[in-house]
């Protein structure tokens, strides 16, 4: 009996041993994990922090290996930690993804495990790194144009950290490149409960989802709220415009607007949203207006859309001038304006071209006419191509020597756009 008793009190010694054997080689990961992280932030000790960083995977393989704390939820977080860092600092993807694999394996089995909470700060490094790995691989992919593997890649991360602004973006982001719109939407939407640098830009593509649904109710909505939300945003003031134009609300608008100027007379972007209105309405006159004519409508009707866009037009340009007074190198103001008072001059040269050579009297004073009305816009077409020589400002000035005949330098105009269009 004292044999048998004694035989017995060994096996437990045996047993506890073994047991207290594999809990060193957690007690022992972890301390060589925390030496690392601690390593890790100083350059001088990049080497010794790699050291330990394999000191903590070689213990704690073995402690996975051991049925006695392979489902600890210490042993599982820590693997996964370890791992995940593995992950992220291999820069060879065949060795890289069987880590990353392992670590999303034993992140999730320690979250369950881990039903008190003692090892979030460890789970949370994990994550981090879980994250940034997945991220950097949806970048990757994304650059490559295979946003459906980017979705999914930017998912992950963002599943990890549901809050996270450039999570939702990214996300967002690849699921509208792969023409996910209901996915895009879904992402973009819970981005603009929060602030987010880049919500002007999510604003404005919310407003063409909608609008390509033809739901111009809720495009005109996402561009509204954008412009509340960032009245300096020079895309949803347009859009807003645009929209209120398609559906007859341009007059609400240019209220607003108006009463914004009200509070603030020295706002330069102001005048130029109130001019962009009034030359937006112009143009859509003018459409209206060449309709009219190619139907051979009769003169009444032509003469009260003429005047209609003149008005439109002339009020716009009293706008652009307002901007250009408060700064004289407001471009898009100056390029708007050369625009609008070109529209005329061109028109009027045109009429002067179609007519038969017979007429020879009424060209050369239509022409005149013409001539009087490209040098009225000649100040602000030649300020917008010095301010901005692009596509824009320098069509407008090809259209104004062409309109006074100097083919000279239309041509030398025409050479700097194609100049543009080979870069």
């Amino acid at each position: 009996m004292r044999f048998k008793f004694l035989l017995a009190g060994l096996l437990g010694v045996v047993i506890s041993t073994s047991a207290f054997a594999q809990m060193y080689r957690v007690k022992h990961a972890q301390e060589a994990y925390d030496k690392y992280t601690m390593l890790n932030k100083n350059k001088a000790t990049f080497g010794e922090a790699d050291n330990s960083l394999k000191e903590a995977r070689e213990s704690v393989d073995i402690a996975a290996a051991n049925s006695k704390t392979a489902s600890l939820a210490q042993t599982l977080g820590l693997k996964a930690a370890v791992y995940a860092t593995f992950a992220l600092r291999d820069t060879s993807k065949k060795n890289a993804l069987p880590f990353f694999n392992k670590a999303d394996s034993a992140y999730k089995k320690a979250k369950e495990a881990d039903t008190k909470g003692e090892y979030k700060a460890l789970l949370d490094e994990a994550a981090l790194n879980l994250g940034q790995y997945k991220l950097n691989e949806g970048v990757t992919s994304f650059q490559a144009h295979s946003y459906d593997v980017a979705y999914k890649s930017f998912s992950y991360y963002k599943d990890l950290f549901p809050t996270d602004t450039t999570a939702l973006f990214y996300t967002g982001l690849a699921a509208q490149q792969n023409n996910d719109v209901p996915n895009a939407m879904a992402n973009y939407q819970k981005l603009l409960t929060m602030q987010y640098s880049k919500n002007p830009y999510v604003y404005y593509t919310m407003s063409n989802f909608y609008l390509a649904q033809k739901d111009t109710v809720n495009s005109l909505k996402m561009a509204s709220e954008g412009v509340t939300k960032y009245p300096g945003d020079a895309d949803l003031r347009k859009r807003e415009i645009e929209i209120s134009l398609i559906t007859g609300k341009a007059n609400e608008v240019l209220s607003k607007v108006q009463t914004a100027i009200a509070a603030d007379p020295k706002n330069k972007q102001l005048y130029y949203y109130a001019g962009l209105t009034y030359s937006s309405s112009g143009s859509a006159v003018r459409d209206d207006l060449e309709k009219a004519k190619k139907a051979k409508k009769d003169a009444a009707t032509i003469a009260a859309l003429q005047a209609k866009k003149d008005d439109y037009y002339a009020k716009a340009a009293d706008m652009y001038k307002k901007a250009i007074e408060i700064d004289p190198s407001y471009f898009e103001a100056t390029l708007n304006l050369g625009t609008i008072l070109l529209s005329p001059a061109i028109d009027m040269h045109n009429s002067a071209g179609d007519l038969p050579a017979s007429k020879q009297k009424e060209y050369t004073a239509l022409q005149a006419k013409a001539t009087a009305l490209f040098e009225l816009a000649k100040p602000y077409v030649l300020k917008a191509a010095e301010l901005n020589p692009n596509r824009d400002s320098l069509t407008n000035l090809r259209n104004y020597y062409v309109g006074v005949g100097d083919m000279t330098n239309a041509s030398e105009t025409t050479k700097k756009i194609n100049a543009l269009s080979n870069k």
